[in-house]
């Protein structure tokens, strides 16, 4: 618009399209690494949208349905497995959050742990499961297969409560509260 404060320039939302419509067309292979590149800097110091358009007139429009489509389909794939995901966390057996004490209860295999557990994929010590400051605190202690809490990997300690999803080793165990 001339009459109004000069030309239009080009907005920053502008040229994130433009940019990931050459990014596709590298990827599809419809544009060279020496093209994608030039005309990557060309977009970069775009300053009317016409200068924009140039640099994805040979490419093919965007295509909205076939994003849409591979979407849906990859949901519905990815459906049976958290459905499994579901049905297990909810049969997992309890481990009760112990009474308060002194010392915080030791998990493994080793007999003197104050929680055995006798899987190959559990260390002698394992973790530790303590209250400290009003919260409960797991902490991994250098086992061999891993501590998880809901499914991330405890590398020194994490805050759990009642109903979070354990893990030592492969066996796997819901909190629960007294």
């Amino acid at each position: 618009m001339p009459g109004r404060g000069g030309p239009v320039r080009v907005s920053d939302a502008d040229r994130d399209r433009v940019v990931s419509r050459l990014r596709e067309g590298a990827a599809q292979g419809r544009l060279s690494h020496d093209t994608f590149v030039r005309r990557m800097e060309l977009a970069l110091a775009a300053r009317a949208p016409e200068e924009l358009r140039a640099l994805t007139a040979d490419l093919p429009g965007e295509r909205r349905v076939p994003r849409l489509l591979f979407g849906s389909v990859a949901a519905l794939s990815a459906f049976p497995g958290r459905l499994r995901t579901a049905w297990r966390t909810g049969r997992l057996p309890k481990l009760m959050l112990p009474t308060p004490g002194p010392y915080p209860l030791r998990i493994g295999r080793d007999p003197s742990n104050g929680l055995r557990l006798g899987d190959e994929t559990v260390s002698r010590v394992h973790a530790e499961l303590g209250l400290s400051g009003g919260v409960w605190v797991l902490r991994d202690l250098g086992s061999a297969n891993g501590t998880c809490v809901n499914g991330r990997r405890v590398t020194d300690a994490a805050v759990v409560r009642a109903g979070d999803q354990v893990s030592f080793g492969r066996l796997s165990f819901r909190l629960a509260s007294h």
